[in-house]
């Protein structure tokens, strides 16, 4: 071994300044050499360097980056690429425990054997290399250094509940972006930071942690290697990893080399698992905690006394096992594969038929494998390399740029990125080696600047999918306690420091729908606290707005343009409908009650104005008695009621009181006592509302569309909906009230015992055709009767003198209620003319062709029935005229039951002769009544 001035050996747990004490000792002497584990721990110690002395004396060689200034005094490098035979004053190797690595072990081993300073040498480590320093390097001095901070294990915790600057580790690709993809959606985003990374890439995903502009880190084992992080936590997510040959569980001192990054300088750390990672069993948690670790005994070696004279020969050398039992053999490398691979090539064996030859190609197979695909493809990009080489003693430019140019595209994912990124590894690789190429520097330019260009694309890639820049923007600036700006556009979209977080609907905050778990909370977070201002703006504006602009939906909510912002709920009284508003907790109280107060002023005066007639009736004083009661349920029942519920006090009205109700427009129909003016659409839409309201029904029917006579009668609907909506079932369908008043009317003077036909009028009123009319009809309590018959064509007749013409009664359709009606209307015949025929001559009488065979024609007669509407119960059959007690009855009179009765239509020809009603004792009649000159009129002509 090589004699030496010091050699001290600097051992500690992490967090004991080790790496920072070497970078102390190195640049006070005038030239120095520190190696490094990782190519992104030497790049970090290089910027450092670089910061203190400058560029210009401060080299960094790695397997892919050479960076060596003329003047170079230090020297950063890789421990692979250390240089040799320098002769420095300094020399360090950090992380000396890797000389149990099986991968890379042989490699620590060899600078701790034969690599010293002229002056100084310091190995940096664990405290499991004491022992075996002690042993290999009798001349070692030691250092203990203690942790600046303790180091607490916390136990298993789930993403969700893990803390922020924590960093949360895997130990493949697969893991670790499947964490960081949980973190992302949970916490709202993660660096990444895996040793596959180019510096460039890493350094990028570093500042987004470290800036705070995310507050989790997932990694792989890389960030156990001295990169030093603000990290208050570290969590496995797993605690096996692959090897190169098989999975293994992580051994103690392996887990508390990445737990020791939790807790830098003087803060305190804690560790733990996550996921799908089982707990650490206690005698491990408590080793990590303490720094006890079994020593390690037994080194990876390989021999650094190479034979060149064949391929026999070096393959030989290098399969030589150690001497030293504190030695043992490393296992076969990447690069030890290769050679044996293309030893077993006759070409190969042809070239390399010399020392120098031999030395050239085992130069090639220490290329490393950063692609990844297979130990055969490997080979064979060695095997034409090595063949370019020997043949011109250069790569050919034309055939390396083709390999960069094939590469360098930014395209594609992370995975696709990444691929490229360890293949143009490679060949940055292989431009370092200025005796391969003849541009040295060109070729370094060129691979360089494409490794840039594949790493700036990879962060970008990766920002994309596990940060969100959004959340973490708003993150920073809420922890900074410095007050958001909001702004809202016509659509109503929020945006926040410029970034789109959802939308403003009415005085309600509706989130991005992309977002969820703690990305949302963050973005109602942000966005409740930059819109305050926004809420009492929005509500002023709303109180001042017109009642043009808010309306109600048939569901009962409230709507402010697009926007719900509120609901009606029931009140202690049907007219009185209490609002229930849609506003933000955060917006404060003075907002929800100004949009509350501004809702009930909008549905009071729409209550007022649509149902006045109703409000009028509730406070008419005059009323009294059974008219202030009467008066009451039509309130109650927002002016609709079927006559069947209220028969008997609709009989214990006199007139006086009638006479009191119809000025209020109370119309006492034979089917329902309503008010017509609230059958119109807009009150027919409200009382829906309100009627639905009262009932807590959970899904209110809607209003029927407007201008129908008559609905499908449906039968889901809820009990009262038909009255409700202004129509009363029959049959199939439902027709609505003031047109089936209109209907009784005209069956009035029908002889419902003896049998009757639909009149065109009835057809007219209805809108329906025969066969819908007898539907009607059914459903009403008539019987209808199918006939066929021969269809009798109309004729041209002489106009009747006007007095012969037949009297009608004035039925007064929308004027005079079905009371009153049926005490003043005259009695009419049922007779009917017969039907006359006309026959059409031809004036040539030999010439006229044989008579049409006659069309036949379908009617139905309609009888009455005696039996209950299947709607509910009814009243009786439609009334003809009544007989001094008012008890309706046919042509022949009233039978047992209530059933009209008679011999039908008279089928007499002679002249029809008509006797006044005895004289009786008259009521008077009311001067109020609106219909007073029509019941004058009538009885002056009898």
């Amino acid at each position: 071994m090589v004699g030496e001035r010091q050699i001290t050996a600097v051992l500690g747990p992490t967090n004991t300044g080790k790496t920072h004490y070497a970078i102390e000792r190195m640049l006070g002497y005038r030239a120095g050499v520190i190696g490094l584990p990782l190519r992104l721990l030497a790049r970090e110690v290089y910027d450092r360097i670089v910061a203190v002395r400058g560029p210009s004396v401060v080299a960094l060689v790695t397997g892919e980056e050479r960076i060596v200034p003329p003047r170079t005094q230090y020297w950063v490098c890789t421990v692979e690429a250390m240089p040799e035979g320098m002769g420095p004053d300094f020399l360090a190797i950090d992380e000396i425990q890797l000389c149990a690595d099986p991968e890379r072990g042989h490699v620590f081993t060899d600078r701790l054997l034969r690599a010293r300073g002229t002056q100084e040498t310091l190995f940096l480590g664990s405290d499991t290399m004491r022992s075996v320093i002690s042993d290999l390097v009798p001349d070692a001095q030691f250092m203990r250094r203690e942790r600046m901070s303790t180091l607490s294990y916390s136990g298993a915790r789930k993403i969700s509940r893990m803390q922020a600057r924590s960093a949360i580790v895997g130990f493949s690709v697969d893991n670790v972006y499947a964490m960081a993809e949980l973190i992302r959606r949970q916490k709202g985003g993660a660096a990444v930071v895996m040793g596959a990374l180019s510096p460039r890439t890493r350094n990028a995903q570093v500042e987004l942690y470290q800036n705070g502009d995310v507050d989790f880190l997932v990694a792989t084992d890389a960030i156990g290697m001295g990169l030093n992080l603000d990290i208050d936590h570290v969590a496995f997510s797993s605690v096996t990893k692959f090897d190169g040959r098989r999975m293994r569980p992580l051994a103690p001192n392996e887990l508390a080399q990445i737990a020791g990054r939790a807790g830098r300088g003087m803060s305190h750390g804690t560790f733990g698992v996550t996921g799908e990672a089982r707990a650490l069993p206690d005698e491990v948690a408590e080793a990590i905690m303490e720094h006890r670790f079994t020593p390690i005994r037994k080194l990876n070696w390989r021999n650094p006394h190479l034979r060149f004279g064949t391929i026999d020969a070096l393959i030989a050398s290098l399969d030589e096992a150690p001497d030293d039992p504190l030695l043992m053999k490393a296992r076969e490398a990447d690069d030890l594969k290769a050679l044996k691979t293309l030893a077993g090539q006759a070409e190969i064996r042809a070239r390399a038929s010399d020392a120098n030859s031999v030395k050239l190609l085992w130069d090639v197979c220490r290329i490393p494998d950063f692609r990844g695909i297979s130990h055969a493809e490997h080979a064979g990009l060695i095997e034409g390399i090595f063949a370019y080489l020997h043949e011109r003693g250069r790569v050919p430019n034309d055939w390396l740029a083709r390999q960069v140019r094939r590469l360098d595209r930014a395209d594609g994912d992370i995975d696709t990125l990444s691929k490229r990124l360890a293949f143009i590894r490679t060949w940055t690789y292989v431009a370092q080696r200025k005796e391969w190429i003849d541009d040295e520097n060109h070729w370094r330019g060129e691979t360089r600047a494409v490794e840039d260009r594949l790493s700036d694309a990879l962060h970008e890639r990766l920002t994309q999918r596990f940060v969100d820049r959004r959340t973490s923007v708003l993150l920073r600036r809420l922890k900074q306690k410095e007050a958001l700006l909001a702004e809202v556009n016509d659509n109503g979209e929020v945006t926040v420091e410029g970034e789109f977080v959802g939308r403003l609907e009415g005085f309600r905050f509706s989130a991005d729908k992309a977002d969820s778990g703690q990305e949302a909370k963050t973005l109602q977070q942000a966005a409740v606290q930059a819109l305050a201002p926004q809420f009492h703006l929005r509500a002023d504006r709303f109180y001042n707005a017109p009642d043009t602009e808010i309306d109600f939906t048939e569901q009962g909510g409230l709507m402010w343009g697009e926007h719900a912002v509120g609901k009606l709920v029931a009140g202690a009284d049907p007219l009185k409908p209490l609002v229930h508003v849609f506003v933000d907790e955060e917006a404060g109280a003075d907002v929800s009650q100004k949009v509350e107060r501004r809702l009930q002023h909008f549905i009071d005066r729409k209550v007022a104005a649509l149902f006045e007639p109703l409000l009028n009736l509730s406070r008419d004083e005059e009323l009294n008695g059974l008219a202030r009661g009467f008066a009451f349920r039509m309130v109650e029942n927002l002016g609709i009621i079927p006559r069947g519920d209220i028969a008997d006090e609709v009989k214990e009205l006199d007139q006086d009181a009638r006479g009191m109700l119809r000025k209020h427009g109370i119309r006492f129909g034979q089917f329902t006592i309503f008010m017509p003016l609230l059958l119109k659409p807009a009150p027919t839409r409200l009382r829906l509302v309100l009627w639905s309201l009262t009932n807590g029904l959970q899904e209110f029917p809607e209003a029927p569309p407007p201008g129908l006579v008559t609905v499908p009668a449906g039968d889901s609907a809820p009990r009262g909906y038909d009255a409700m909506s202004g129509y009363r079932a029959a049959g199939e369908r439902a027709i609505r009230i003031d047109m089936l008043e209109r209907l009784a009317d005209m069956l009035r003077v029908e002889d419902s015992r003896g049998g009757f036909e639909a009149k065109a009028d009835m057809l007219s009123i209805t809108g329906m055709t025969l066969e819908q009319f007898a539907d009607l009809m059914q459903g009403l309590g008539y019987k209808a009767e199918k006939g066929e018959r021969d269809k009798v064509k109309a004729v041209i007749a002489d106009a009747a003198p006007a007095d012969e013409a037949p009297a009608e009664a004035t039925t007064g359709d929308d004027v005079v209620d079905a009371d009153t009606t049926a005490e003043v209307v005259a009695e009419v015949s049922d007779a009917e003319a017969a039907p006359q025929e006309a026959a059409a001559l031809d004036a040539d009488a030999d010439g006229a062709e044989a008579p049409a065979a006659p069309e036949s024609e379908v009617f139905f007669t309609f009888t009455w029935g005696g039996r209950q509407n299947a709607r509910g119960p009814r009243r009786g059959a439609p009334q003809g005229r009544r007989d001094q007690g008012g008890a309706p009855r046919g042509k022949g009179g009233q039978g047992k039951g209530g059933k009209p009765k008679g011999k039908g239509p008279r089928r007499d020809t002679g002249a029809k002769q008509f006797q006044s009603r005895p004289p009786k004792k008259e009521k008077a009649i009311d001067p109020d009544n609106p219909f007073a000159a029509a019941l004058m009129g009538l009885k002056t002509k009898e």
